[in-house]
């Protein structure tokens, strides 16, 4: 037990960085040892040192360690430890594990996921469980797969193991102690008759409800000493499982309530830390120079430092704070540099592809014109059309504050006779933008109108229907914030877009992806919403390949 002490040793006098979390449950661990009987409760070196040695068997699969012994590191080898070291007699008068759950929060690339599959595999062969029941857990099968699928290679790449595991789809099993290990999400077919040894949650922050927790928590009745584990980065939903499990950990910590049964660590950030500071990187992340790198984290802080809506993904992600769901999208000054002239004369005949976010008919409806660049130096270039009803114009200017009645006599938008939108004006615009340009798609919201949709068809037009969920939005969103960063887009100063620029606000998913938040962003992003539509068409047809899947943006 050397290594864990001397962690615990680093911790506390500084020499490691940690947050208070970490240096709190260090604390605990020695203020528990004071207490300790030796008879209802203790520590045991040797089933500390059991669990960690039982890594010595299993190999990586993936990156620069494939094929490499997994040693745990140092904080590895300290949560190890506390987990199934501490020792107590339950009612019964058995030796048991005290700890019955554990919630541990770290920041993502951290090494987690292999860890989880080597303590699933300890929990299923090594912890002296007949008929020991194990499972991965996640919002979806697939996602729990991850995991196991790395159990998976593990037992399979080592000699030891493959001797007593075998291995068959999504289930390993031994069958000298009839114990398997498989799989499970909260979309399976059935998650009755479980009884659970041991659960390991996978991104416990991504579980929008409590369901998959409370169903396997249930299922450990019959168990003399199951144990629960959460393991996940933070998130941004503070009514959710995930952050009771954080907040009862920073309780138990500072000693606020006993949960005696319950081990919990945070590695983060601490309060009045400056989140650019290399040293704060370093703090939060405690693989820091083994699976995280000084230079991948630097570039991610600078992004995160230019463009707002990234800013929250880095911070959760990177550093393990928890952020809200919506952000700024871009910098005000940023958007400003992309002004360059744009001269819908001079694009004549250029191939370009468009956005149409038809919105409701009483309110502001865009269509968003993107022409890629012919030469690699060039930026993309953009042309706007916006619609709003002209009855109610004037009244909506002065009521909201917003110049649509200057923009209508500036040409920057359309009034439509009538107090709601005519969908023909549209259809003509559309029309001749087809003729003056090579128009190649239309980018269009599948809950827009019909009969719109219909007639841009019998005119020839090339519809594509386009979702606004994150998996649509969040690839060309951040292609966009690229480009806009890079100064790659020129917008022409247009006063609305701009406008709708500052408007929008990014809601982001656990997995970090983005999309635009209409309920939260501040009037009126319709534009922006067709801007990243057209965008995505151009990327697309770009090259053969994905520009999503080149430059991996479909996620931070």
């Amino acid at each position: 037990m050397q290594a864990v002490n001397e962690y615990i040793d680093n911790v506390l006098s500084g020499e490691l960085l940690a947050c208070k979390w970490v240096k709190l449950a260090c604390q605990r661990h020695l203020r528990d040892l004071k207490r300790a009987d030796g008879v209802e409760l203790w520590f045991d070196d040797d089933v500390a040192a059991h669990a960690i040695e039982f890594f010595q068997f299993l190999k990586h699969s993936k990156g620069e360690w494939a094929g490499r012994t997994l040693e745990l590191e140092p904080w590895q080898q300290f949560v190890t430890a506390m987990i199934f070291g501490w020792q107590r007699i339950d009612e019964d008068g058995n030796q048991v594990r005290r700890f019955r759950t554990a919630y541990i929060e770290v920041p993502r690339k951290n090494g987690k996921t292999t860890w989880a599959a080597g303590l699933g595999l300890y929990l299923m062969d090594a912890d002296d469980e007949p008929g020991a029941e194990i499972y991965t857990a996640a919002t979806k099968r697939d996602q729990a797969r991850i995991s196991h699928s790395e159990a998976t290679r593990m037992v399979k790449s080592s000699p030891f193991l493959r001797r007593h595991i075998k291995a068959f789809k999504d289930n390993l099993h031994c069958e000298l102690t009839a114990s398997k290990f498989e799989p499970v999400g909260r979309d399976a077919d059935s998650l009755d008759g479980l009884n659970v040894h041991g659960a390991i949650v996978d991104e416990v922050h991504a579980h929008k409800t409590r369901d998959i927790w409370d169903i396997l928590e249930t299922a450990t009745g019959a168990r003399r000493q199951p144990l629960m584990i959460g393991i996940t980065t933070a998130g941004f939903n503070r009514q959710s499982i995930c952050f009771e499990l954080h907040d009862y950990t920073e309780k138990v910590l500072e000693q606020v309530i006993d949960g005696d049964s319950f081990f919990g660590i945070i590695y983060s950030i601490d309060e009045d830390d400056d989140w650019e500071a290399p040293t704060t990187w370093q703090k939060a992340n405690p693989n820091w120079g083994v699976s995280i790198k000084a230079d991948n984290i630097r570039e991610l802080a600078e992004r995160a430092g230019q463009i707002p809506s990234q800013l929250n993904a880095f911070l959760r992600l990177r550093l393990n704070v928890w952020t809200q769901s919506e952000t700024k999208w871009i910098d005000s000054e940023r958007w400003q540099r992309c002004g360059q002239s744009v001269s819908e004369e001079g694009l004549r005949g250029r191939r370009c592809y468009a956005g149409l976010d038809l919105s409701t008919t009483t309110d502001v409806s865009a269509f968003v014109l993107v022409f890629p660049p012919e030469v690699a130096e060039d930026p993309y270039r953009i042309t706007c059309r916006f619609w709003i009803p002209e009855d109610n114009m004037v009244i909506r200017s002065k009521r909201d504050r917003v110049p649509y009645d200057v923009w209508v006599r500036q040409g920057y938008m359309q009034s439509t006779p009538g107090d709601v939108i005519d969908y023909d004006f549209i259809l003509a615009q559309i029309d001749q933008d087809a003729e003056r340009y090579d128009l190649q798609e239309i980018a269009f919201d599948r809950w827009g109108a019909t009969k719109l949709q219909t007639d841009m068809q019998e005119q020839g037009h090339e519809i594509v229907q386009f979702g606004q969920g994150f998996a649509s939005m969040s690839g060309p969103m951040k292609e966009l914030e690229k480009l806009i960063l890079s100064e790659k887009i020129a917008h022409g100063g247009n006063p609305v877009l701009t406008w709708m620029a500052h408007n929008l606000v990014a809601r982001e998913d656990p997995a970090g992806n983005i999309k635009p938040d209409k309920e939260k962003s501040i009037e009126k992003i319709d534009g922006m919403v067709a801007l990243i539509m057209g965008l995505d068409r151009a990327l697309r047809n770009l090259t053969e390949e994905s520009v999503y899947e080149e430059r991996d943006l479909r996620t931070l």
